[in-house]
C-alpha cells in the first residue's frame, strides 16, 4: 500500500433512456456502484476516466460534467485497506450495451431514483444523490 492517497476517477453514466448504470463489483464487497479507477502517471483526469470506462464497460462517454470529490480513508467497504481521492463525474453514453470485464460480476440500467434501492457503496450513493439534486448543471469537463 502506498503512503499517500491515490486519484481514481469515476462517474455516473446515463444513457438516452435517461437510465443510470450502476455496477456490482467484489472490489467493494458485492456492493453496487459505477464503473472507475487510478489515474496513471502522466495521464489527464478526462483521459483516465475515459479509458477506465472503454476498459470495464467498453462505453464511450460523452457531455461529461464535474461531480463532488470524495474521500475514502481505509473504507470498511472497499475490500483492502487504501485512502482514494474520487473525482467523480456526470456523463452520458450513446448505448446501454455493456461489456464487462473482470471487475464487475453484473450491471444494469435503472433510473437514479431506483438505483438507491440497491446496496450501494457509500460514495455511489452520494453521487447518485448529488445527480438527482444537480443533474448536468455543472461545469462541463474540457
Amino acid at each position: 500500500m502506498p503512503d499517500y492517497p491515490l486519484a481514481t476517477v469515476g462517474a455516473l453514466v446515463i444513457s438516452p433512456e435517461n437510465r443510470v448504470l450502476i455496477i456490482q463489483t467484489h472490489k467493494w464487497k458485492n456492493t453496487w456502484g459505477v464503473p472507475g479507477g487510478k489515474i496513471d502517471y502522466g495521464e489527464t483526469i478526462r483521459e483516465a476516466l475515459l479509458r477506465e470506462f472503454r476498459e470495464e464497460t467498453g462505453l464511450e462517454l460523452f457531455d461529461l460534467h464535474w461531480g463532488p470529490v470524495q474521500e475514502a480513508v481505509g473504507s470498511p467497504e472497499f475490500y483492502k485497506e487504501a485512502h482514494f481521492i474520487l473525482l467523480n463525474f456526470i456523463a452520458r453514453a450513446t448505448t446501454e450495451t455493456v461489456t464487462l470485464n473482470e471487475e464487475a460480476q453484473a450491471y444494469t440500467w435503472v433510473s437514479a431514483q431506483e438505483a438507491l434501492a440497491y446496496p450501494l457503496n457509500t460514495p455511489t450513493k452520494q453521487l447518485i444523490e448529488f445527480y438527482l439534486e444537480h443533474q448536468f448543471s455543472t461545469a462541463e469537463v474540457l
